[in-house]
């Protein structure tokens, strides 16, 4: 991996485009990367192909139904609609008033649960989605670089999305979903179930299954909820405000103050 990097960077500031062959390579004794670290390799190799500009990313693949496809941003939006075909597609811009783009870095981990896309900032606390997504430690050249997300999502794929500061926009899907923001504004509409989280911004939210285990969300802490839904034949109800009203069309048994 490291090679491939230092090959990236040469090739970035050239202003050419590097031409790399990974290749199955028995019984010479050659240099390279072992078995257990190829499924690795190759991942990173594409995901280094697919990021041709410092300032764009595209990526493409197919995920098989009941998978997941998640998009984990800091800074910037996420834009969601249903893929026409059985192919998931993932564009995403970077952009800065003063900052240098190329310090953010999209990367692309597959997994069990599917395929995981994210931002990493310089600075952060580690380099896979998990650690790299969550902090950093003071400021740095990345720190007004934003990504915006577009993002088309096939059938029966579910869809996770989050991000800080930046609003989410899902909607077609097909599939259950769950994203969360903290700053901006959520709309998210599939046919499944879904839940939908921010601090400050409405959430509105869309879902076309009223049959699921466990508890939905739709929360916001400074804005507006608007949840609408098939009427459920057995569905309890928690809903609080603290500056403002509740009200449903559906009949409620009240139970509390």
């Amino acid at each position: 991996r490291a090679e491939l990097d230092e090959i990236a960077t040469a090739a970035r500031r050239a202003g050419l485009v590097a031409r790399v062959q990974l290749k199955a390579d028995t019984g010479l004794s050659r240099g390279g990367a072992v078995e257990a670290d190829w499924g690795d390799l190759v991942s990173h190799a594409a995901a280094l192909e697919a990021q041709k500009s410092d300032d764009s990313f595209d990526w493409k693949g197919r995920l098989a139904a009941g998978k997941t496809l998640a998009i984990r941003g800091i800074n910037g939006d996420i834009r969601v609609t249903a893929a026409k075909g059985d192919e998931a597609v993932v564009h995403a811009t970077k952009r800065a008033k003063k900052g240098d783009v190329s310090s953010v870095r999209i990367k692309v981990e597959p997994h069990a649960e599917g395929v995981t896309i994210c931002a990493i900032y310089p600075g952060g606390s580690g380099d896979d989605c998990a650690s790299g997504n969550n902090s950093r430690k003071g400021r740095s050249s990345g720190d007004d670089v934003v990504v915006d997300f577009t993002v088309e999502v096939p059938a029966k794929v579910r869809f996770e999305g989050g991000t800080v500061n930046g609003g989410i926009d899902a909607q077609g899907l097909r599939a259950d979903a769950d994203v969360s923001t903290v700053n901006g504004a959520i709309v998210l509409a599939t046919t499944g179930v879904g839940s939908a989280s921010t601090v400050n911004g409405s959430v509105r939210l869309r879902i076309g299954s009223a049959a699921w285990d466990g508890r939905l969300e739709a929360r916001t802490v400074n804005g507006s909820v608007t949840v609408e839904m098939p009427e459920p034949s057995d569905l309890e109800v928690e809903a609080g405000t603290l500056n403002g009203s509740i009200s449903s069309d559906f009949p409620l048994t009240l139970q509390g103050k």
